[in-house]
């Protein structure tokens, strides 16, 4: 007996054709695999800057630009104090007389007080110039009396003696200030100067601060029959720059 030999697979009735007119066929190229996906290309926008970092950005400028006005300043001021050695003008009260003081069984002040202040220049290059000085004297919590003194030019390296009077009329104080006053034989006294001035260097002028003035320590004798004697007090005044810079004074 012969074996019998069974072929593995049945035989495909439609073979495949060959491709180009019998010619082996060879896979599709890539690029036309690729070309079947791809998507068509559109152009992508550029990215943005945030607000947030575009404003960091305006802040680090206007700081940086902050610091370097500060050092410039500085500098300017340093060698201005260098070249100028500015102080701050001196005044003193030489002359203080209470020519008149009077306080009816009303309570109503009537006064007069004369003074004379004499205002110092420390300064060799520069030159001040004040708007009128309003003066006050006081006693206390009283107010004995107001006068201004006119406005003046002082010169590098001068003293002026300034002259005021200072008075008031028909003010009315408590029962308390009003026998006090009339029981006192002298009185302890304070004087205060407000102005504005300004530094003049060649032909160059500032702008005027504030400048406010206390004399204190003044003791004068009141009037009763006749007219009291001058007092000399000569102590120094303090003098303190007021800088105003918006809405605050320093």
């Amino acid at each position: 007996m012969t074996d019998r030999v069974y072929p593995s697979a049945k035989p495909n009735p439609h073979p495949p054709q060959p491709l180009n007119g019998g010619g082996p066929a060879f896979p599709p190229a890539k690029s036309q695999i690729n070309s079947a996906t791809r998507l068509p290309y559109r152009p992508q926008p550029k990215p943005r800057r945030s607000r947030r970092g575009l404003c960091c950005s305006c802040c680090l400028w206007f700081i940086m630009l902050l610091v370097v006005l500060v050092i410039l300043a500085a500098i300017a001021g340093g060698v201005f104090y260098a070249i100028y050695r500015p102080h701050r003008p001196a005044f003193s009260v030489s002359v203080l007389r209470i020519a008149a003081l009077n306080v009816s069984a009303a309570g109503h002040l009537s006064s007069r007080v004369d003074l004379n202040v004499t205002a110092r220049n420390p300064n060799k290059k520069l030159i001040y110039f004040y708007d009128p000085i309003s003066v006050s004297v006081l006693s206390g919590s009283v107010d004995i009396g107001d006068g201004s003194i006119p406005a003046y030019v002082q010169e590098a390296g001068s003293s002026t003696v300034l002259s005021a009077t200072t008075s008031s009329s028909g003010q009315t104080l408590d029962s308390a200030a009003g026998n006090d006053l009339r029981k006192s034989s002298s009185l302890p006294l304070e004087v205060d100067m407000d102005t504005k001035a300004g530094v003049k260097i060649g032909g160059l002028k500032t702008k005027k601060i504030g400048i406010k003035v206390r004399c204190a320590g003044i003791r004068a004798p009141v009037p009763k029959a006749k007219a009291s004697a001058a007092v000399s007090p000569g102590d120094g005044c303090k003098v303190k720059i007021r800088i105003k810079i918006w809405k605050w004074t320093l």
